[in-house]
């Protein structure tokens, strides 16, 4: 589709004329006119592609202040059209930043060679811009990452140095059943730190684990009978875990085996990285303890994961930066957590072209729904 230009030309006839050479090269003229107020006027209406500008035109502004005026509220190119060639003209037009200047009268294909470079120049810029604020988005959160970062590493060592300095300088005052608290203490921090790097570790990957992704045949039943096997084992004896198959039948599936269409393609480490963390946190964050929901739904194309608790739930201003590094609910007190895991869980979902989705009440439960893509792996 041909760009959209707005022709402001200051006799209306040779507007006409601009207008019929525009139409035959295949642009769009959505409008003409001769007033520098019409024309920024037309450009916020019309927010066309590129706007022709006469520099001396009707009405109380000229081509030049509309210009200027066009190019710093839309990000508009202009490219002059003008008889006059004297050097303050030329001085005024720079300021504006033009993207062509064509001195009448001119050829058709002046016009349309001018045009097109101004557009193909035009876009470099605004690719080159969006570029641009794209890395400076990616540093802001790169430094907001390793300040962020430092913090949660720089609590634990903390409580480590200052137990080891206790039990080192004053080992002699202390009780047994003191220096097992404090031994007890740097064992958790260590156990802290041992998971917090695990998990920045993974994120680290983020960039390269697009390479890494690698899809499978999985046994998706059995696979998250499993997991919740597990997940019992570690669980307090207030938690029933149960894991319920629904839906349409697997072998309606499309399969990447037909000798075996219990097989879905999935990667494995993901899912279980996916799940694993999103029982964990069912469990964790129901410390009354309680039921968790794990259904498993198989749907034409996809399968969906649906995890349910009867926990503390997430606090309304919390919900928007759930998927962010190192936001956590602002009600978890002493539940240990570093903020790290959903975020990785998105990521993974996102590999594998899925989509995830929560509804949470507070003191009632949270619930998390992730779509996963299978028959075009």
């Amino acid at each position: 589709m041909k760009a959209k230009i707005l022709v402001v030309e200051n006799e209306m006839i040779i507007a006409y004329d601009i207008k019929a050479c525009l139409e035959k090269a295949g642009y769009t003229v959505p409008a003409m006119t001769a007033y520098g107020e019409q024309a920024i006027t037309k450009a916020a209406e019309l927010h066309p592609d590129l706007v022709l500008m006469d520099v001396i035109l009707k009405g109380k502004i000229s081509g030049i202040e509309a210009a200027a005026e066009i190019g710093n509220r839309f990000n508009i190119p202009v490219v002059y059209l003008t008889a006059y060639t004297d050097h303050s003209n030329l001085e005024k037009v720079k300021t504006t930043q033009p993207f062509g200047y064509i001195l009448k009268p001119f050829a058709e294909m002046q016009l349309i060679t001018t045009i097109e470079i101004a557009l193909n120049k035009h876009q470099t810029e605004v690719m080159m811009r969006e570029a641009l604020e794209e890395e400076k988005e990616r540093q802001k959160i790169k430094s907001q990452f390793f300040s962020m970062l430092s913090h949660e590493f720089r609590n634990p060592l903390s409580n480590i140095l200052t137990c080891t300095e206790l039990l080192t300088d004053h080992s002699h005052q202390l009780n047994e059943s003191k220096k097992d608290e404090y031994l007890n203490y740097i064992q958790k921090s260590v156990q802290h730190l041992e998971h917090l790097l695990n998990d920045v570790l993974l994120i680290g990957k983020a960039e390269t684990v697009k390479n890494q992704f690698n899809p499978e045949p999985l046994d998706l039943e059995k696979f998250c009978q499993n997991l919740v096997a597990d997940i019992q084992l570690t669980a307090n004896k207030t938690h029933n875990v149960i894991f319920k198959k629904i839906g349409i039948n697997v072998l309606t599936q499309p399969s990447i085996n037909p000798k075996n269409p219990q097989l879905i393609s999935l990667d494995e480490k993901m899912v279980r990285h996916i799940l694993i963390n999103l029982l964990n946190n069912a469990v964790k964050y129901s410390p009354e303890g309680g039921t968790v929901s794990f259904e498993l739904f198989y749907m034409p194309g996809e399968v969906i994961f649906r995890i349910q608790d009867e926990g503390i739930g997430i606090p309304d201003a919390d919900q928007e930066n759930l998927f962010t590094c190192f936001q956590r609910g602002s009600n978890v007190g002493n539940i240990p957590g570093n903020g790290l895991g959903l975020a990785i869980v998105k990521h993974y979902v996102d590999l594998h072209g899925g989509d995830i989705s929560f509804a949470s009440k507070l003191g009632t439960g949270t619930t998390f729904i992730v779509n996963l893509p299978v028959g075009n792996n």
